[in-house]
Order: structure tokens, then C-alpha cells, then sequence
């Protein structure tokens, strides 16, 4: 995980030299994304930001959101039954392991991926861009819970 403190002093640095206003309800939403290391989806953005700022409107998370993606301050992770999460301390492509049970993310340690990667390009001759890749299984805590 990146330190926290830098990644939200990275994030403001970005929204301000493209001369977008830090409100107090924008700096919640990115202060949320730089902090959490647990892929929050923009509902449990919205939640946390609530709690100060109880007349905010999810609107206003989700156009964040949109904002920082765009500006390449969060990684999207999309799931095929709806539910994206977001990475604001890891906004580059990289590694998750997800739980299938109570959807908990964790970004593994995977140096592996950069001679995957090296090894694709010299296989195929493309030119990659992104990537993803995720594994799928039981957490700890919910392994036990299983028995």
C-alpha cells in the first residue's frame, strides 16, 4: 500500500492543477479513496461521506469518482454482477484476490507479473496497455466460517 497521506497530498495536487475546487464533500471522497485499502465502491463512498456531510448527494461521489478516474488518481474494477470498486492507493493495474463470499479485495504482493507481462509481449507482439488480473476465492475469516 502507498503511503496514504501522499497519495491524497498526489490526488489534491491533481484535481487543483487542473484548477477543479476542493470542496469539503470532494475532498472527503478523495481523502476516503487515498486512505482506504479495502476497494470501496462509490455506495460505501457515499456512506462514509454521509456522515459529515449528510446533505450530499451520491451524484456528487459518483461524478468524483468519475473525475479521478479520468484523471488516473483510481483504478475501476468492474464486476459482471454490477458493483464496481475502486483503488485510490493503487491507481495502476495490478494483482487482486477477491473473496467470493463477503467480496473483501486485497492487493497481493505479485512480482512475478512484470516477467508475465514481458514474456506476453515477447509471445504475441502486442503492445500492452493494461491489464488485469484477479483470483477468486475464500478469505481467511471466511474459510473458517465455512469450516
Amino acid at each position: 500500500m502507498a503511503d496514504p497521506k501522499i497519495r491524497l497530498s498526489e490526488m489534491l495536487g491533481k484535481l487543483k492543477g487542473r484548477n477543479f475546487r476542493i470542496t469539503p464533500q470532494r475532498f472527503a471522497v478523495v481523502k476516503i479513496l487515498a486512505l482506504s485499502d479495502g476497494h470501496p465502491s462509490v455506495e460505501m463512498i457515499y456512506e462514509e461521506v454521509k456522515k459529515d456531510f449528510p446533505t450530499t448527494s451520491i451524484a456528487t461521489v459518483y461524478k468524483t469518482v468519475s473525475l479521478l478516474k479520468d484523471l488516473k488518481e483510481v483504478l475501476e474494477l468492474g464486476f459482471p454482477e454490477g458493483g464496481n470498486r475502486y483503488d485510490g492507493n493503487r491507481p495502476f493495474p495490478h494483482p487482486h484476490v477477491i473473496c467470493v463470499k463477503c467480496k473483501k479485495i486485497v492487493d497481493p504482493k505479485l512480482d512475478s507479473l512484470t516477467d508475465m507481462t514481458e514474456e506476453l509481449v515477447s509471445d504475441t507482439g502486442f503492445e500492452i496497455i493494461s491489464h488485469r488480473v484477479d483470483f477468486f476465492g475464500f478469505c481467511p475469516e471466511c474459510k473458517r466460517k465455512r469450516g
